[in-house]
């Protein structure tokens, strides 16, 4: 049995964080406001797709059910699954599909806003595993073996111009550019600094550990992460009470006390604490000398990764 087969493929991770640069040694595409995912694709036997936890994905985006129409070969894509609206990429309405369970609901918002996938790299064809390759030929193969459409594309490489394209993406109010190195290989379930990302915005991933009512029907999420086995204090984040990802925090599992040592103030006294397994991402300007966020905002719950995940970055 292969990878293809066993369908358990972990993606490689981008490795660094970075201004934007020019370096002949590196490719650039941009980073899109969607959700990683695995997409297996059999010309014959239909398309699976997964997302980073491997859960099935295309019961919520049952629009992506026909991509192996476009292959042509029996391949597996590394690549993300987007939602446009207004033109641009929407990861809330990615996470809003992805939490939903109802098929009525979930038919509604696929033919309102439809999914797409855009592939970034392939990792398998026909038998032949392709992650010892260099990204450069593995690029050229992907671009032979898909078909584009409505549904699917490859992500667009610029070779030169980091720089110009990061600044682009400033303009066009996107998320920023990935720079890979062009010999890189494709270690599975590895973090590596051969992709580093140049955002417009930072974020990062927290663990939602309780939430503090507020006037004006906001609330502060109370966040955490893993320092090695401990989970630690990491602030706040501003959240309405009117959107499903309230909802969701509102209605989890409550618990008596913090699962991690909060410091007094801050309203901490007033949280109400639930079982820290919810996963947020937040964007900030800077990260501050203590370790806390600038201008922190909530961009939403994510379902794709596991709250001990969620890492102190040093």
């Amino acid at each position: 049995m292969d990878i293809f087969d066993e369908k358990d493929v972990k993606p490689m991770l981008i490795g660094a964080d970075a201004e934007a640069f020019d370096d002949p040694d590196f490719l650039y595409e941009l980073k899109l406001d969607g959700e990683r995912a695995i997409v297996y694709l059999d010309p014959k036997h239909g398309t699976e797709l997964r997302n980073k936890r491997n859960k099935r994905m295309l019961p919520v985006f049952p629009e992506l059910s026909e991509l192996h129409r476009q292959a042509k070969g029996r391949c597996i894509l590394d690549g993300e699954y987007i939602v446009l609206k207004d033109g641009k990429p929407n990861f809330s309405e990615v996470q809003r599909r992805s939490l939903m369970s109802n098929p009525f609901r979930i038919r509604l918002a696929a033919d309102k806003l439809p999914a797409s996938f855009v592939a970034y790299d392939i990792l398998y064809l026909d038998g032949t595993q392709l992650t010892g390759l260099p990204l450069t030929e593995r690029k050229d193969i992907l671009r032979r073996t898909v078909s584009e459409s409505g549904l699917m594309a490859v992500s667009r490489v610029v070779e030169r111009g980091g720089v110009e394209l990061y600044k682009l993406t400033e303009q066009a109010g996107l998320e920023g550019i990935v720079a890979k190195r062009r010999d890189s290989r494709y270690y599975l379930d590895k973090r590596t600094k051969d992709w580093i990302k140049c955002k417009n915005l930072l974020d990062d991933d927290f663990v939602v550990c309780g939430y503090i009512r507020k006037s004006d029907h906001m609330t502060s999420i109370v966040l955490g992460q893993y320092d090695g086995p401990t989970l630690v204090y990491k602030g706040h984040v501003t959240l309405g009470v009117s959107g499903e990802d309230f909802r969701r925090i509102e209605a989890h599992n409550t618990v008596a006390a913090p699962a991690m040592e909060v410091p007094a103030g801050h309203g901490n006294e007033q949280a109400e604490w639930i079982t820290p397994d919810l996963v947020c991402t937040v964007k900030f300007m800077e990260q501050t000398a203590n370790g806390g966020m600038r201008q922190p905002v909530f961009k939403g719950l994510r379902d794709d990764k596991a709250a001990h995940e969620c890492k102190v970055v040093k």
